[in-house]
C-alpha cells in the first residue's frame, strides 16, 4: 500500500510521543487534521484494555489528537487508532466531488473557487465568475454527474514545486506562495482528464465510488460571486 486509503481506512498502530492536557501526539498518524475546508477525522485510540474517544483531529506543528480522557495513557505507549469510517467516507466522497465541481465550473464558466466548506451532509463552494449571469446550475450538475459515472481514476503524486508551478494544466496554485520554500515537494491530486491541483485532503481512487450530486442551493455572495451548495444522493 503506497497510500493510506481515503475511504474505509483500516486501524493503525503508532507510538505516543507526547501528551499535553487532553491532546495526544503520535509518532505516525493517518488521521486527517481539519483543514482546506474539510473536517478532521474522529474515532478511538486504544491502549491494551483502555479506550478513549478521539475528537476532531486538528492541525499543528505536529498533528493534534484531542481525546476525551488521557487517563492510563503514557508517552511511549503503543496504541491502536481506529478512524470513524462512516465520517471519513462521507468527507472523502464530498471532497472528491468538490474537485470535480470546481474543475467543471472553471471549464464551463471560467469560475474560480475562492472558498469551500465540506461537511458530511452537504458542501458549499464559493465561485467567482467573470460573468455569473452565464451560470446554469442544471448544466453544471449534469456535467459533474457525467464525470462521476465515467470511472475516472484518481491519482496521487508528490511533485516538486517547480513542476507544479510550470504545469499548464495545474489549477489552484495561488496559495503556494504561503508555503515555506523549505517544502520542496507537494502532494498533487489528479482526476484523470478532469482536474489536477495541489491538495492535502482525502480522496477516493476512482469516481465509480462516488454517488451523484444534486445542487440544493445557489446564493449570491456579492459582485460576481455565487455560493453553490450540493448534497450527494446517499448522504
Amino acid at each position: 500500500m503506497t497510500q493510506h486509503p481515503g475511504i474505509n481506512p483500516p486501524p493503525f498502530s503508532s507510538i505516543i510521543t507526547d501528551i499535553s492536557e487532553n491532546k495526544i501526539f503520535l509518532k505516525e498518524t493517518y488521521c486527517y487534521p481539519r483543514g482546506g475546508g474539510q473536517q478532521g477525522d474522529t474515532g478511538t485510540i486504544t491502549n491494551m484494555d483502555l479506550q478513549t474517544e478521539l475528537l476532531e483531529t486538528l492541525p499543528g506543528k505536529s498533528i493534534i489528537h484531542p481525546v476525551t480522557s488521557i487517563e492510563g495513557f503514557d508517552i511511549g505507549d503503543e496504541v491502536l487508532c481506529t478512524i470513524n469510517q462512516v465520517r471519513r467516507n462521507k468527507n472523502t466522497t464530498m471532497h472528491t466531488v468538490q474537485h470535480i465541481v470546481s474543475a467543471i465550473a472553471n471549464d464551463m464558466f471560467s469560475a474560480e473557487t475562492v472558498g469551500n466548506q465540506i461537511s458530511e451532509e452537504y458542501t458549499r463552494i464559493d465561485l467567482l465568475f467573470p460573468d455569473r449571469d452565464k451560470f446554469n446550475s442544471e448544466d453544471l450538475q449534469q456535467a459533474v454527474n457525467d464525470i462521476i459515472k465515467s470511472n475516472k481514476n484518481v491519482r496521487i503524486h508528490n511533485w516538486e514545486r517547480e513542476r507544479i508551478l510550470g504545469h499548464e494544466q495545474m489549477r489552484h496554485t495561488k496559495f503556494m506562495d504561503r508555503i515555506p520554500d523549505t517544502v520542496k515537494e507537494l502532494r498533487v491530486v489528479e482526476i484523470v482528464g478532469v482536474d489536477l491541483c495541489p491538495c492535502g485532503g482525502t480522496h477516493v481512487d476512482n469516481t465509480s465510488k462516488l454517488d451523484e450530486m444534486s445542487i440544493t442551493n445557489v446564493k449570491s455572495k456579492g459582485a460576481g460571486k455565487l455560493r453553490i451548495s450540493y448534497s450527494l444522493n446517499n448522504h
